[in-house]
């Protein structure tokens, strides 16, 4: 019999019939809805085999599954769904339906019945071997063989006792296959016997082994008492020699009275530490560790603020804002000698010179230069060290990296600051609000130093790429500092000043001895490049230069100038990646919108059609929820104001409506899209075309009002490299304008807008 039921897809689990399961995953509300009102709480439960792919694709998915009842189920505060289930039976997949909310229709498969006799026989056999089993493998409870002995079911023992043998998914996965009892039970008496095989490989390694560490011990006493006869006979000084060593390192220490004493007490206790105790090297670490800590180490800062921006200036082009507020803090520096303030958080795409503009501004400033990146920190012991009493102690990252500075005013990075997570081993973030703020971070305290270390002279960076990421506590102590992608010709600019120089001069070659025009630099940019930043520019200007000086070596030959050619460009960097992309098409539904991505700004085509239906809306191209809300609003404003726009309403409430952005395999969201959506509804109900040159962002409330957006530059730039003449922007981003590349300002016009209906005034009157 077939029917149809809502899938539930997990990773690295395979429920098996008569089994169950209890986990946390993140399920769609409908398939539960579906379960509970048209399936009798029964869903079909199917896993996923490609383990590293995050979404899901149908068609890789298997063709048998089981079917489950969900006993019960439970929203957690943190997004997920606490759900329970009872595997019921195998089911075969005829065909999967829908791409996010899977359905499939299945085929109950029935159990084929078996001499009763010959089943007797197999579960007795089982039950005999499981019993052998349990006294062999030790992480199987006695209390399973009572549970099994219940059971006079061979279908239902089976896939009972697969749960309790340690195999792989793959075996799990093969288990469910087979539908025959008979063959599961050879498997499971095959399972058993291979578990007792390597327990027994096992047991033997731990004797040899345990043999090997007696004889280690043996001759590790032995040394001891040759170490004390040494000792004894006057031959042997090594601690004492060693705690003089240290006594020494401490007079010339230059640290507050409170940790001079802490480290002596430390040393005395180390002193009488007997030789053969583990504690003796962690004590020694910790004497070590403060002891190399630079208390009270400063270099002296450039008070020549002429000097400083000069130094700016040569390893960064534009970037003004950064640089001016540089000089202020060190010019406020010099007349209250504090850096109490704000911390600068570099804000900006991948590749637009962060970090090495955070290397920069120490170098400009006098002062060593050390990092951390928090990508992916989910434990604050990472930042702030583990407790002494924990084994392998160490200082947090902080503390780290200021010993490996030897300085205590150092320009200190915090990298990638939006990318920390939550765990368990607690909030990062938190942690870092002490580290950051000038009020506190005086009285710093590592959990394995235990002692206050000054950290008020430290010049804090941090860098972020998406401003949305970083915790709102965090973001109240940082100064926002934005750097925005670059347009073509401040690359071509940062080219030829900045990264070629640089790159002949780590290569070996005179940059006086290279010649490529501006034409070339730019068809490198176009063609072989999509960022924001000028991270891949570089590796590609670094591809060329290595090729010519390999293929000069390689013909010994001797040229006092290189000529790089276009033909040189295809020969070393191959067919170009990337095309110009020219907005080609001026059709009916059809406009421009504009969106920030990884890379920078970019524009998006909107296509929307209509058919015959009931007034139903369909969404494709991987949108987001924003997007998909946004969308509602525009079709529900274009419904409210039909008269207005001179729509025949009847078009709004027969019609199906698509509205479709390609590039399906790019997520696309955002609240920026309200007006590009509602032009292209506009533009399809009245069978007017938008003109190809036009695009618009902007989000649109019920009644019309258009919001501000963020990014303008980023998107304008984008829509500068496509070809955009026009660009429909939220009143209140006017100010932004001034902001802008005069390159953009000169090529493209921007009308600024309160309400849609100015726009639609515009373009469709």
């Amino acid at each position: 019999m077939k029917h149809d039921l809502p899938v539930i897809v997990l990773k690295g689990f395979v429920l098996l019939p008569n089994n169950d399961l209890k986990l946390d995953l993140k399920i769609n509300k409908d398939v539960l809805e579906t379960s509970i009102n048209f399936n009798n709480n029964n869903v079909l439960v199917v896993t996923d085999i490609d383990k590293l792919e995050e979404t899901t694709d149908i068609s890789k998915l298997p063709k048998i599954g089981t079917i489950a009842k969900i006993k019960k189920s439970l929203e957690l505060p943190n997004g997920m769904t606490r759900i329970s289930l009872s595997g019921i039976k195998r089911a075969k997949i005829i065909e999967y339906i829908n791409d996010y909310d899977i359905e499939a229709i299945v085929e109950e498969k029935e159990i084929k019945k078996i001499d009763s006799i010959e089943e007797k026989v197999l579960i007795e056999r089982i039950n005999k071997e499981i019993k052998e089993f349990v006294g062999y493998i030790p992480y199987i409870s006695n209390s399973f063989i009572n549970d099994i002995n219940k059971i006079k079911d061979l279908n239902i023992l089976t896939d009972k006792i697969v749960n309790y043998l340690e195999i792989g998914i793959d075996r799990y996965f093969e288990y469910l296959m087979e539908d025959s009892q008979i063959e599961r039970s050879k498997m499971i008496l095959d399972d058993i016997y291979e578990a007792k095989e390597m327990y027994q490989i096992e047991q033997n390694l731990d004797i040899k082994l345990k043999k090997q560490l007696d004889d280690d011990q043996k001759q590790f006493i032995l040394r001891e008492k040759i170490k004390l006869i040494k000792e004894e006979l006057g031959e042997y000084s090594y601690t004492e020699n060693d705690i003089e060593n240290l006594k020494n390192r401490l007079e010339n220490l230059k640290a507050p009275d409170y940790i001079k004493e802490r480290i002596l007490r430390e040393i005395k206790r180390y002193s009488l530490i007997p030789s053969s105790s583990p504690e003796l090297s962690i004590e020694r670490n910790y004497i070590e560790c403060l002891l190399e800590l630079p208390w009270g180490k400063y270099t002296i800062d450039n008070d020549n603020l002429i000097e400083v921006r000069e130094k700016l200036d040569a390893t960064h082009d534009g970037l003004e804002q950064v640089k001016s507020r540089i000089i202020e803090y060190l010019g406020v520096k010099q007349l209250t000698n504090s850096l109490n303030g704000p911390i600068l958080c570099l804000v900006g795409p991948p590749g637009v010179g962060k970090t090495t503009l955070a290397f920069s501004i120490a170098e400009a400033m006098n002062r060593k230069f050390t990092k951390i990146s928090l990508g992916g920190i989910n434990d604050e012991a990472e930042i702030i060290g583990h407790r002494r009493t924990y084994l392998g102690a160490s200082p947090g990252r902080i503390i780290n990296q200021i010993k490996k500075a030897k300085s205590a005013n150092p320009v200190f990075l915090i990298d990638e600051i939006d990318k920390m997570t939550k765990s368990y081993k607690g909030d990062p973030a938190s942690v870092l609000l002490e580290v950051l703020d000038p009020n506190q971070n005086k009285y710093f305290k590592d959990n394995y130093i235990e002692e206050e270390f000054d950290l008020s002279k430290v010049m804090f960076i941090a860098t972020a790429n998406y401003i949305e990421d970083i915790p709102e506590a965090l973001k109240d102590r940082l100064e926002i500092v934005k750097l925005s992608g670059y347009t073509e010709f401040e690359k071509l600019k940062i080219a030829k000043n900045y990264l070629l120089p640089k790159i002949c001069k780590d290569h070996g070659i005179n940059y006086k001895y290279v010649e490529i025009n501006d034409n070339i630099i730019l068809k490198i940019i176009r063609n072989y490049t999509k960022e924001a930043g000028v991270r891949e520019l570089e590796r590609k200007l670094a591809t060329i230069i290595r090729k010519i000086i390999t293929s000069l070596a390689y013909h010994r030959i001797n040229i006092n100038k290189v000529i790089i050619t276009n033909k040189m460009i295809n020969e070393y960097l191959g067919n170009p990646i990337y095309e110009m992309q020219k907005i080609n098409y001026n059709e009916i539904g059809v406009v421009n919108a504009l969106a920030y991505t990884k890379f920078g700004g970019d524009v998006l085509p909107i296509e929307v059609v209509s058919f015959k239906g009931t007034g139903n809306i369909t969404l494709t191209g991987s949108l987001g929820d924003v997007m998909k809300e946004s969308a509602i609003v525009a079709l529900n404003y274009i419904k409210a104001n039909y008269k207005y726009f001179d729509i025949d309403y009847e078009k709004l409430t027969n019609n199906d409506i698509h509205i479709h952005m390609p590039d399906a395999a790019i997520n696309k969201d955002g609240p920026s899209a309200g007006i590009a959506l509602t032009s292209a509804l506009i533009s399809l109900f009245k069978g007017q075309k938008i003109s190809k040159d036009i695009s618009f962002t902007g989000e649109i409330t019920l009644t019309g009002k258009v919001l501000e957006i963020g990014g303008l530059k980023e998107k304008s730039i984008g829509a500068l490299r496509c070809g955009i003449k026009k660009i429909y922007i939220p009143k209140s981003n006017k100010k932004d304008i001034d902001n802008l590349p005069n390159e953009v300002k000169e090529n493209i016009e921007f009308i600024c807008i309160n309400d849609f209906k100015e726009l639609y005034r515009g373009e469709f009157k």
